[in-house]
């Protein structure tokens, strides 16, 4: 979904498919290189999944990347950026980094979607996520503790330097070794599904943390 209008639902599919199949991924078209660098988890090639839980292209790459995710190399380190375009989205940021903070954000993240996108629950204000996290097994006391404290302020502050850092102004993205950017999106052409270009955004990460790892890129 895009920064600039969250309810469009359409998905942009940009030409490219012509360059793909000339051999990998081609900057510009499959991936974007970032002007500035940003730090990464030291030792590690970084990959990081910037996504809204509104979002149903998040919500379809979700069993995707899930699966990827559970295949990663040791040297490759995978964490999740839930973006605050919005300030009606920004709750839903302050969920998943509560969810996170108390070491439940793994465990749930298919079970929030879901609430999401088949059973639509009213998730818009403050009181919608206390009642979401609780009827996902979450202790109430111990989560509106940490959802309102200063910690979760300033992690929310954290994550959107982030976004922007990686200029990501649309979701699913996939940012790699702080140094580039790929998205089903991105990479997507005329008639593809959903699942193609979700796999399609997974091969073009693939292929930048293998360019990372010899030094090629």
């Amino acid at each position: 979904m895009k920064r600039r209008d969250f309810s469009a639902l359409g998905l942009a599919a940009l030409a490219g498919s012509s360059a793909w199949a000339q051999g990998g991924p081609v900057e510009g078209k499959h991936y974007k290189r970032l002007g500035n660098p940003v730090p990464t988890t030291p030792g590690k090639i970084e990959v990081i999944e910037f996504f809204w839980y509104g979002c149903p292209h998040c919500y379809a790459l979700e069993p995707m990347l899930r699966e990827w995710v559970k295949q990663l190399p040791a040297d490759v380190a995978f964490r999740r950026i839930h973006v605050g375009f919005r300030p009606n989205i920004k709750p839903h940021q302050k969920l998943f980094l509560t969810l996170e903070a108390l070491g439940k954000s793994e465990e749930l993240q298919g079970r929030v979607f879901e609430a999401f996108h088949r059973e639509r629950v009213d998730v818009e204000e403050d009181k919608d996520m206390l009642a979401l996290a609780v009827r996902l097994g979450v202790d109430q006391a111990k989560f509106a503790a940490m959802y309102n404290s200063f910690a979760i302020n300033g992690k929310m502050a954290t994550s959107n330097k982030l976004s922007e850092a990686y200029n990501i102004d649309g979701v699913p993205a996939l940012g790699i070794a702080g140094r580039f950017w790929t998205s089903p999106s991105m990479v997507g052409a005329a008639g593809m599904s959903e699942q193609d270009m979700g796999m399609r955004a997974l091969q073009v990460t693939n292929a930048l943390i293998q360019g990372v790892r010899n030094g090629k890129l």
